[in-house]
């Protein structure tokens, strides 16, 4: 009887090992998925703490990856806005009927406060027409998620060879990244001391801001 329960438990000991080792595996093999896709790379490689892609799904990957790009391609240009609008460069003429001229306008968030309601309200109507009918895969003929060309916006994309198309993509993809970050920092030092550019104050050359 003795030996039967030593048998039975080194049996069931062995079948947990197993599933344990099967599951490790299948979680490694998971990993393996995304690890060579364009942004993992050095310095850290596959990255992505919260595990929102850790089932291996390749429908969520995409999916996140093209709101990834979406926002850093936002962002970019957000980026830009803020440093050209911050040297002082602006339209000609009035935003309003009522003599507003778009010098008057400040930068950064502070300028959600003085533009007019009319004006917000255009901006967020041509951002919804780009959203739904511009930025976006509209003939089905994207080679990758996030190629929003349509057959018409190329600039000699075709032209690239693979491996320079795959760096030009890791660049975007980068430098969207870091954008995103860019102009949160941006926002948050504003309402903090209303200096955002506080890298160039630390260096010694202020901005002067609003």
């Amino acid at each position: 009887m003795k030996i039967f329960l030593v048998f039975l438990a080194a049996s069931l000991g062995s079948a947990s090992a197993f599933q344990a080792t099967t599951k490790a595996n299948k979680q490694v093999s998971e990993l393996k998925a995304f690890e060579d896709e364009i942004g993992a790379q050095a310095p850290l490689g596959f990255f992505d703490p919260l595990g929102l892609v850790a089932d291996g799904e390749e429908s969520k990957f995409n999916r996140l990856r093209f709101v990834e790009l979406k926002h850093g391609r936002i962002s970019m240009l957000a980026i830009v806005g803020h440093l050209v609008t911050t040297g002082n460069v602006r339209l000609p003429g009035d935003i309003d009927f009522h003599g507003t001229s778009f010098a008057d306008i400040p930068s950064g968030l502070a300028a959600l406060e003085k533009i007019p309601p009319a004006g917000i309200a255009q901006i967020v109507a041509f951002i919804g027409f780009l959203e739904l009918f511009v930025m976006k895969d509209v003939l089905g003929s994207g080679e990758f998620v996030g190629d929003f060309r349509n057959d018409f916006f190329d600039l000699g994309w075709d032209k690239f060879s693979p491996e320079e198309q795959e760096r030009k993509r890791a660049i975007e993809l980068n430098n969207g990244r870091a954008a995103q970050m860019g102009i949160l920092a941006l926002m948050v030092h504003e309402k903090l001391d209303g200096n955002p550019y506080v890298i160039n104050s630390l260096l010694g050359y202020p901005v002067d801001f609003n």
